[in-house]
């Protein structure tokens, strides 16, 4: 990942946002992703990378960082770190979830954020992109404590946000408990009923029907989408899902909706094979239930499961792996193994969760290969459906927003296709994904001016 692999034209550039943001690795990454693909329109249309479009397009609007003080059950007091990183609104209101986890720094939230905003776009949703967190661990808390610490946090994070200026939702460590203790604390300290301002909201108080099983259902649509270019299904496909949370399980589910068999999971502590197929009913009650670890999950599954500690999920032969866990938990070595046990496909179910090397090593052996701003943008799809409805006051059953979100997926997929198809490198999605995303973002920048 250096400046010297890059087109002459765009090199500057990618030294600039170096040289503007040390020690970000993680913000490094997803910059040189998107500058390394648009090496077609650096050549074929360079009106794009004039006006410094790039330059500002890799510089975040604004960067909010505050402290986080809260107390615990005994009376202790702790200090956090809240962000909200909004990284660009040509397109619409800022819109991206929050974070909760101890690895939670500037670079990740603004990696984040930079991909979210090419994710929106792609969905061709009227939404920019930003991102927010704290490195709060709610692992092990009550549900008191992460009332209180979501309190103390909406208190400084409610003026920046709001249904027209930048939406949040969930993401690890944020669920629907969260999102309804953060909404009520914004209802409580600016005295309205602002639905519109949060979405992954509870179904009574508007939420959205599919939201919960969005990202997972997403991801798969996508995965389907790429096959059905080559003439398959997923019918009778071995199926690895890293992760074993929310978007993990909806992955789970509907690819064996669709004719697939996930036959292994895994969350920090290892990873659970399971031949006869993963018990989505007792993964559910495991993870979502009870909030346990997988060890329960092959205790109580009995002979047919198995669970290794600190074991790669990427060393069971499949025929296509969705990520769903976290930011660079696939890499090189993973990547090798895969290729080794033929491996066919792999979409990202989580935010960047592929290293440079490992997707150089998958394209290489000519694996479908789908970056997650495509493939796992049917999270934030979703939530754009939810804030439709409120916007309207109006609710859509089920299979209607489920149909919705299919569609979506169906057209981010034809989009990727056109665009790599265009610009010479047919099948390509790393490509196909960031040159239309960058391109419509890009024309938006210019149409509105130098902002």
């Amino acid at each position: 990942m250096s400046a010297s692999d890059l087109h002459p034209n765009l090199q500057p550039m990618f030294e600039e946002v170096l040289r503007r943001n040390p020690g970000e690795s993680e913000f490094h990454q997803a910059v040189f992703e998107l500058i390394h693909s648009l090496t077609p329109i650096a050549g074929k249309q360079p009106e794009y990378i004039k006006w410094s479009i790039l330059n500002r397009i890799c510089e975040p609007e604004r960067q909010i960082i505050f402290r986080v003080p809260w107390i615990d059950d005994s009376g202790a007091v702790h200090i956090n770190r809240g962000f909200r990183v909004q990284f660009n609104s040509a397109l619409g209101p800022f819109k991206g979830g929050l974070r909760f986890h101890p690895s939670v720094n500037l670079s990740i939230i603004k990696f984040l954020g930079f991909e979210q905003t090419f994710k929106n776009a792609l969905t061709g949703m009227p939404i920019g992109g930003g991102k927010g967190g704290s490195d709060f661990d709610p692992k092990g808390r009550s549900d008191a404590e992460i009332m209180r610490f979501c309190q103390s946090f909406m208190t400084e994070l409610y003026r920046h946000v709001g249904e027209y200026r930048d939406v949040p939702a969930g993401d690890i460590g944020v669920g629907g408990r969260e999102i309804g203790f953060l909404f009520g604390q914004y209802k409580r300290i600016t005295g309205h009923y602002e639905s519109g301002v949060f979405t992954g909201k509870g179904l009574t108080w508007g939420g959205s029907q599919v939201r919960t099983e969005a990202t997972g259902y997403g991801v798969t649509f996508f995965a389907e989408e790429m096959l059905r270019v080559k003439g398959e299904s997923f019918d009778g496909k071995r199926v690895l899902v890293s992760g074993s949370g929310n978007v993990a399980i909806y992955a789970v589910e509907k690819v064996a909706q669709l004719g697939g068999t996930v036959v292994a999971v895994s969350d920090s502590d290892g990873v659970v094979l399971d031949e006869k197929g993963i018990d989505l009913d007792l993964l559910k009650e495991v993870k979502e239930v009870r909030r346990e670890r997988l060890t329960e999950y092959a205790a109580a599954r009995g002979g047919s499961a198995r669970h290794t500690a600190g074991g790669s999920i990427w060393d069971i032969p499949c025929d296509v792996a969705l990520p769903c866990a976290t930011q660079n938990e696939l890499d090189e070595s993973g990547a090798i193994a895969l290729v080794a046990n033929g491996v066919r496909l792999v979409a990202e179910g989580a935010n960047m969760p592929t290293t440079p090397e490992a997707i150089r090593v998958l394209q290489d052996a000519k694996v479908l290969y789908a970056p997650g701003k495509a493939s796992n943008a049917g999270g934030v799809a979703t939530s754009a459906l939810e804030m439709q409805q409120n916007a309207s006051r109006d609710s859509w059953d089920f299979e209607s927003t489920e149909a919705r979100l299919q569609q979506i997926m169906s057209d981010i997929h034809g989009r990727c296709v056109e665009a790599a198809d265009e610009y010479g490198d047919p099948g390509n999605y790393v490509m196909g994904a960031n040159v239309a995303a960058y391109t419509k973002v890009a024309d938006a920048m210019v149409a509105l001016g130098l902002i």
